[in-house]
């Protein structure tokens, strides 16, 4: 079983990269967030690693965070949630927003979700509250790994709520959220203590080329 893999990311395209380590490539699902921290090609990377067994197949999923991670297996404990849905949700919002969604009852942050339609949401609001009423309130959790070719260096926190309330606003102006992740994720990890108007008129600048 496959827990986590550092190599040289040599391709990302769709939802996956290819891993190449020590010669051998492995193809990695991942969260739109997850490839949007990931060093461009040809860059060391190191991502936590879900190693999913089937007849047919091996699947690997990969992970940012430890965090993003307890959330995918969390996910598809979900009747009907399978790993593709599972990444899909994660892509368009983080786990802090999850968390927040389950206690508040709110559908949208699931619906926003390919593959998620109302009758699902429901089922995740009402199979999640429970299980999360275990769980720590994210944000706290360990970071991970993308890394340069000299240093494995963990990814710093980021507030949260400048994220989440970019992410809101990049929404009413017609942006995906699935597109505009990476791009404000980058922002704020670029600038410590960004205000929420740098990163939204940073964000504009690039999502509008």
């Amino acid at each position: 079983m496959i827990g986590m893999l550092t190599g040289l990311v040599s391709h990302i395209e769709g939802d996956r990269c290819l891993v190449d380590v020590n010669g051998v490539g492995y193809v990695v699902s991942a969260s739109a967030h997850t490839l949007g921290l990931l060093s461009r090609p040809p860059e060391v990377a190191r991502v936590f690693i879900e190693t999913i067994v089937r007849e047919d197949a091996i699947q690997l999923f990969g992970f940012a965070d430890v965090e993003e991670q307890e959330w995918f297996r969390l996910l598809t404990t979900v009747q009907g949630v399978g790993a593709r849905v599972a990444l899909a949700i994660l892509s368009v919002s983080r786990p802090t927003l999850l968390w927040q969604a389950v206690q508040a009852g709110d559908k949208l942050p699931f619906t926003q979700a390919a593959g998620v339609g109302p009758r699902l949401a429901t089922r995740l609001l009402t199979e999640l509250k429970a299980k999360v009423a275990k769980m720590p309130v994210p944000g706290g959790g360990a970071s991970m790994g993308v890394v340069g070719t000299d240093a494995i260096v963990a990814a710093p926190a980021q507030n949260e709520g400048v994220e989440a309330d970019a992410l809101l606003a990049l929404e009413g102006l017609g942006f995906r959220r699935a597109e505009s992740w990476p791009v404000v994720r980058r922002i704020i990890g670029e600038a410590e203590n960004a205000e929420l108007d740098y990163v939204i008129r940073l964000a504009l600048q690039e999502l509008a080329r």
